[in-house]
């Protein structure tokens, strides 16, 4: 039992960052598209269309912080010291971009509003993306303690992944709005999304490249033998699925093409956990060093197991609930 809890718990927190990404990824992208809209009808139906679900969505981002804090809380430790400037970064981004969308939807005028809309939206994201170039990099560690500075975050590396995450959720907004819209917002969103799925795949061949060559780990996990004739058919289905994204917005559908953008997504991230599991706080500290005392994840996975059900439960009946497009006029409630 209490050499797989920490195993377990490494998967939660993991289920809980990969809903976080592809669930509030493209509310976020819809703050970040929102420059290129061409009138206040048009912004209104793009935030209708992220209304009912952009609160529940950041439910994941507590269950994924607040699992590290309870179950590693060596990781804990570590990662926010190191990366504490931009995670408080990322809340004030975050915090921002929900005002800005409650206070929007009753201020007589919007524009003030709109901009807050998209710094928030395009901060916070531009932050989570330097967070996880920052733990893929690397946390210098000494006696389960860091020793770097508060800036060893900054590198061109960090940034890189800042920028690419940015291009990540407006690819996914874009297709969100193909899915969820109808009229000009949709076709102009269809028309970004074809070059945001370019760029996106530019951004994830670079990484992909770069982290091997700077992180040697990394590249003996991907191209030692035996190890790179089970790991080929990720970037290769990573490739088929992008196909499949591009020929769905060129013939004009509509659902595929966000559930492909998704999956995009979904896929980066397993290449992620497969360039650094089992370590936790990379290149030193594997879950199992970081984790708390059996009985405490004990505890909280009792707790974990009853609430999820219900999480889960309520984001299923409230996109059930709220299915279908959003057209011009509607109102929020």
């Amino acid at each position: 039992m209490e050499w797989y809890l920490p195993v377990i718990w490494a998967m939660l927190i993991g289920a809980a960052v990969a809903f976080y990404v592809t669930l509030d990824g493209f509310d976020l992208g819809i703050g970040i598209l929102f420059p290129w809209s061409r009138s206040e009808r048009e912004r209104d139906q793009m935030m209708r269309s992220v209304a009912p679900f952009w609160d529940g969505n950041e439910t994941w981002l507590v269950l994924g912080g607040g699992g590290l804090w309870v179950a590693f809380p060596v990781a804990y430790a570590v990662i926010m010291p190191a990366l504490y400037l931009p995670v408080i970064v990322m809340l004030l981004g975050l915090i921002f971009r929900g005002i800005a969308f409650e206070f929007r939807t009753i201020s007589h005028s919007k524009t003030g509003w709109n901009y807050a809309f998209v710094i928030g939206s395009t901060v916070a994201t531009f932050a989570q993306g330097v967070i996880l170039g920052g733990l893929i990099q690397g946390i210098p560690v000494k006696d389960n303690a860091y020793i770097g500075g508060a800036l060893d975050w900054a590198t061109p590396f960090a940034l890189f992944c800042g920028l690419s995450l940015v291009i990540g959720y407006a690819l996914l907004g874009a297709t969100w709005l193909v899915m969820k819209t109808e009229g000009p917002v949709a076709a102009r969103a269809r028309g970004h999304a074809v070059w945001l799925l370019l760029a996106v795949l530019v951004c994830m061949a670079v990484i992909s490249l770069w982290t091997p060559l700077t992180q040697q780990r990394i590249a003996d996990r991907w191209f030692s033998t035996p190890n790179i004739f089970y790991l080929w058919p990720v970037p290769l289905v990573t490739a088929l699925v992008a196909y499949g994204c591009w020929r769905w917005l060129e013939r004009g559908r509509e659902v595929l093409p966000f559930l492909a953008a998704v999956a995009l997504f979904l896929l980066g991230y397993l290449g992620l956990v497969i360039s650094n599991f089992p370590y936790l706080v990379p290149p030193s500290l594997t879950v199992w060093e970081t984790a708390a005392a059996p009985a405490s994840q004990i505890f909280m996975l009792i707790g974990t197991l009853f609430l999820l059900p219900m999480v889960l439960g309520y984001i299923v009946l409230v996109y059930w609930l709220f299915r279908g497009k959003v057209r011009e006029g509607e109102s929020y409630h």
